[in-house]
């Protein structure tokens, strides 16, 4: 079944090629091509069976991934997010799933994971309030899930959670005008003194344990993933797809471009040759490595073992790194594309501002998760950061 989603979404490419630049100058992703992506059944990848989802093999969601942001960037990137939002629904309780699939198992949810949100607990549940940036998807989705902490009577944080909210609850504020991922319509969420049962929360230290409620119900070896392994591979993945959609947007100007001064032809430089191979291995090489990381921690998972630190610092470590190798595959191209690549409506402009958005995410930020793993190879214990 996952192979028939991967070929529908190979059919869907040039439709979502040619809607790139409505996407962007809409903000927003098309309409239509969210129902594409539903009906190509690709939100269902990483949704439980027993909600009619494929529990595919993660690898199979991220090379559908992307294949969608190599032809167009901000679809890709919220495709991935939304996406992924149905393997953390899965580890919440049974109760909440229900509540956001049983009535429409298409539902879509999105995210806002940043702890900006204060709640505190009241009988049955918490009171929440709070104003989240960066919502990618938001106006697709019907519920979002919601960075908060909790605060105890004395005015501190006692946990840090996940709060799945449903649309009726909150605001959506039109912020989003940005240069790069303009289509991800990646506005803000606000939600007032808003109650949320208590089945509808989940600790983040819960997900960092593999050990969450959603497994009761949902025993496939997916849901023992732990959660930033997934959700930052989730946000570099598409950095692959946008890198991969330049090279090949590069390469298809290169063979028609014809250089005004020299008058010859730029595919017969033999530079530009030797550019689009340091190129092409840069992305190769990002992309064997997220692959091999996410497969690892997934076979982990499927014998039953817990996922060790050190395979967790190794996954950030190569994903932050492939966010550095994709964008230095997307510079070198970008440059030497000539000035007329720069002209507004062109693949490569909009993949290199794309791509450069995609890299200022957290998740993608490489200092913080490589110094994790060199605290890990010296030695240290390592307790904190997305691991």
């Amino acid at each position: 079944m996952s192979e028939h989603v991967l070929t529908a979404i190979r059919d869907l490419l040039p439709v979502l090629r040619e809607r790139a630049q409505a996407a962007e100058d809409a903000r927003v992703v098309p309409a239509e091509s969210i129902k594409e992506l539903r009906e190509a059944g690709f939100f269902r990848l990483l949704q439980p069976v027993r909600f009619g989802g494929h529990e595919a093999d993660p690898v199979t969601f991220y090379t559908a991934v992307r294949l969608i942001a190599g032809a167009c960037g901000s679809t890709g990137w919220v495709a991935s997010v939304l996406g992924a939002h149905a393997w953390h629904v899965a580890t919440f309780p049974a109760a909440a799933q229900e509540e956001i699939w049983g009535r429409d198992p298409a539902a879509l949810v999105s995210s806002a994971y940043a702890p900006v949100g204060r709640a505190t607990a009241v009988e049955g549940g918490y009171r929440l309030s709070g104003t989240w940036n960066f919502s990618s998807g938001v106006d697709h989705a019907t519920a979002a899930i919601l960075g908060a902490l909790i605060m105890g009577e004395d005015g501190r944080p006692t946990d840090w959670v996940a709060f799945l909210v449903p649309r009726e609850d909150y605001t959506v504020r039109d912020a989003w005008r940005t240069v790069g991922l303009r289509g991800t319509g990646s506005n803000d969420v606000v939600a007032e003194d808003v109650f949320v049962p208590a089945h509808r929360v989940l600790s983040f230290a819960d997900s960092f344990r593999c050990v969450c409620p959603g497994q009761e119900v949902n025993p496939s070896p997916l849901y023992r993933i732990p959660l930033y392994s997934l959700m930052t591979t989730t946000i570099a993945t598409p950095l692959v797809g946008m890198a991969t959609g330049a090279y090949e947007a590069h390469v298809a100007h290169q063979r028609q471009r014809v250089r005004v001064f020299a008058g010859e032809k730029a595919k017969d430089d033999p530079f530009a040759k030797v550019r689009v191979a340091r190129a092409a291995s840069e992305v190769d090489a990002a992309w064997l490595q997220l692959t091999r990381n996410i497969t690892e921690i997934y076979d982990t998972a499927r014998r039953g073992e817990p996922i060790p630190t050190a395979l967790r610092l190794r996954l950030r470590r190569d994903q932050v790194r492939a966010s550095e190798r994709c964008i230095a595959a997307v510079d070198q191209l970008f440059e030497n594309s000539g000035a007329g690549a720069l002209a507004e409506g062109t693949p490569i402009q909009r993949f290199w501002r794309d791509a450069h958005a995609a890299r200022v995410h957290v998740a993608n930020d490489p200092e913080a998760a490589l110094k994790l793993f060199g605290d890990g190879e010296f030695g240290e214990d390592v307790t904190v950061g997305m691991l």
